[in-house]
């Protein structure tokens, strides 16, 4: 053996298991969450005292098992397990096969009866749930079970596997329609051609960084994100400054991550005001300004004002900080504040746009002398 065989070696090693414990992640958490539907379903069909909780059954389990540490499985992620299960019976004949290893405590309490006499057994695909359960991670059955025709379901199944597709690649075909134009074109085998060699494919990062796989292995998503040096940079120093203000700035969150209808997102500062009663989100982007930063600023606020907000409380602030190559931009996006009194008060509680304008550009130019 010579020196660039070993390497060689060593590196075949180090992919091979890394894509073989990615696989077992996807496969892992897929399997939990159909298990989990399951139960629901299960449970709601059948369960002794179901009537007790009624439509607040997701609620109270959700309430129930993050006291007992288990993160990520909110109301609404329970729900999508649910429908995980329903549109998928089909995967408990995976479930028994040997290759995949499951302990058997937990197929104990599984019933072959129960799954067939699922409402949408018809509905099941033709792709073998084995093959499908070991390509495609929850992230991508989370979009397929979108998709209520199951012919077009089976389409995207097939394609997905086919092409190695991303979760975003899988949204953006489904998005442009391309079953139907498949459905419409004279020659769909040469479509089908053309968006399989321009489609992004899957890369391990995205599916280590997905937010399913954060709650199922227990880790820190501040710990997995990526920033370049400099955002980290700005947050450091925002988050140290708004605290050193001394007026009622209590730190809450970092990279805050908020479910939208069936979509994830992160803030990247998040405040709670103990004189003005109100949620500070700060999002930091290291780019120039564009008008999409605003709107979606004003979709987190939005949203805090709808689930976040606690009687008493006033309508949340948005802090927008953004530098570009030429300038620097510090942008205050008031929300739906129309109490002139309050607006009054958070202009006195709150830093003003030059000091924070300072910070940024203090900071870019530490960045250029380092």
């Amino acid at each position: 053996m010579i020196f660039e065989e070993l390497t060689k070696l060593i590196l075949n090693t180090h992919d091979s298991l890394q894509q073989y414990a990615i696989r077992a992640i996807n496969i892992g958490l897929s399997i939990r969450n159909w298990i989990t539907g399951y139960y629901i379903v299960n449970y709601e069909q059948l369960g002794e005292d179901r009537a007790k909780y009624g439509e607040h059954l997701l609620e109270k389990i959700a309430f129930d098992i993050k006291n007992k540490g288990i993160k990520g499985l909110t109301a609404a992620e329970l729900s999508r397990c649910r429908q995980f299960y329903k549109v998928y019976p089909q995967i408990l004949g995976t479930l028994s096969q040997e290759s995949l290893q499951l302990p058997k405590n937990i197929l104990g309490t599984l019933s072959q009866e129960f799954v067939l006499s699922n409402d949408n057994i018809a509905n099941i695909t033709t792709i073998n749930p084995i093959k499908l359960i070991t390509n495609l991670s929850f992230s991508h059955f989370s979009e397929l079970i979108k998709v209520d025709d199951p012919l077009k379901r089976s389409f995207y199944e097939v394609e997905s596997i086919k092409g190695i597709w991303s979760v975003r690649e899988l949204k953006r075909q489904i998005n442009t329609l391309f079953f139907e134009r498949a459905g419409l074109s004279q020659n769909p085998e040469k479509l089908r051609y053309k968006e399989q060699s321009k489609s992004e494919q899957i890369v391990i990062s995205d599916v280590i960084k997905s937010p399913f796989t954060f709650d199922f292995l227990g880790l820190n998503t501040k710990e997995i994100i990526e920033e370049s040096t400099l955002e980290q940079a700005l947050m450091d120093n925002i988050q140290q400054f708004l605290l050193e203000l001394g007026h009622g700035f209590c730190f809450e969150a970092r990279q805050k991550r908020i479910l939208i209808e069936d979509e994830y997102f992160f803030i990247d500062l998040v405040f709670y005001h103990r004189v003005l009663h109100c949620h500070i989100l700060v999002e930091i982007k290291v780019d120039e300004f564009k008008h999409e930063y605003i709107g979606q600023l004003n979709v987190y606020l939005e949203h805090y004002k709808r689930k976040e907000m606690n009687k008493g409380d006033n309508p949340p602030v948005g802090i927008l900080l953004v530098t570009g190559k030429n300038n620097t931009l510090v942008e205050y996006a008031k929300g739906a504040m129309d109490n002139q009194l309050f607006v009054s008060k958070y202009l006195l509680e709150l830093p003003s746009k030059e000091t924070l304008v300072n910070i940024i550009e203090q900071e870019i130019k530490n960045m250029s002398l380092s």
